[in-house]
């Protein structure tokens, strides 16, 4: 049964294609850091839902996955814990996450907001979480809330959390959006003009998965019609 799954080396998450902006600059520091850096070990990046937490995961992970050689990486998403337990959590501390993270480089993390009010399975994650710090091998994190904030974490956890470096990201603020927007458009090769952008960000919601929706849909109107993109165009592809 496989118990954590794999984050395979992916050229849409890497650290070229990250759009850096003032909400998340200093996370996007901390991960090359950790990746480039022998002495730095341990991060918790945190914030909102769709604000790059995972994409930046995944670059730290193809970038370790070059300095070792190899295709991937397992990782743990406790948004992924029915399927990893598979509805059976543990009567008592195992070792199942142990077992599958042994002589790994590196323990990948995300969502740990979501870790199960049960105490066997932070039992587990404590013990895994020692052996990788004490042996002084990469830890990254993710989570919607800061360290103190976690809940269902054990307080040695969080202590530990944040003897490492802890970094927010925030891309809620106009400028943020815009340049995250428009590099969207590039890669696209999307000419999406700016008072598109200043539509979509009144009339969507401000996160990245459905602005990214807007866009592709915007972008499969335009080619259906023939026509530039517009704000009219705009409103015609998403009705509003």
């Amino acid at each position: 049964m496989q118990l954590v799954f794999d984050f395979p080396i992916s050229p849409k998450f890497g650290f070229d294609n990250f759009v850096v902006c003032s909400g998340n600059s200093t996370a996007f520091q901390f991960v090359k850091l950790l990746a480039s850096d022998s002495t730095k070990n341990l991060l918790y990046i945190y914030g909102p839902a769709g604000s790059g937490k995972t994409h930046l995961l995944r670059a730290l992970a193809g970038a370790l996955c070059f300095h070792e050689e190899r295709t991937t990486l397992p990782y743990i998403s406790f948004k992924d814990i029915d399927d990893i337990y598979r509805n059976d959590y543990p009567a008592e501390a195992v070792s199942k996450l142990a077992e599958r993270f042994r002589d790994e480089p590196a323990l990948l993390i995300d969502d740990i907001h979501l870790l199960p009010d049960n105490p066997n399975v932070r039992t587990e994650l404590w013990q895994l979480f020692n052996e990788f710090h004490d042996t002084a091998r990469k830890i990254a994190v993710t989570g919607l809330f800061p360290p103190r904030e976690l809940p269902h974490l054990d307080g040695h956890l969080i202590s530990r959390l944040l003897w490492g470096l802890v970094a927010r990201v925030d891309i809620s603020d106009d400028d943020s959006l815009r340049m995250i927007m428009k590099k969207l458009a590039e890669d696209r090769n999307i000419i999406l003009p700016a008072e598109v952008i200043d539509h979509l960000l009144v009339h969507v919601r401000r996160e990245l998965p459905p602005l990214i929706d807007a866009l592709e849909r915007i972008h499969r109107h335009s080619l259906a019609t023939a026509r530039k993109i517009s704000v009219r165009l705009a409103r015609e592809a998403l009705q509003i």
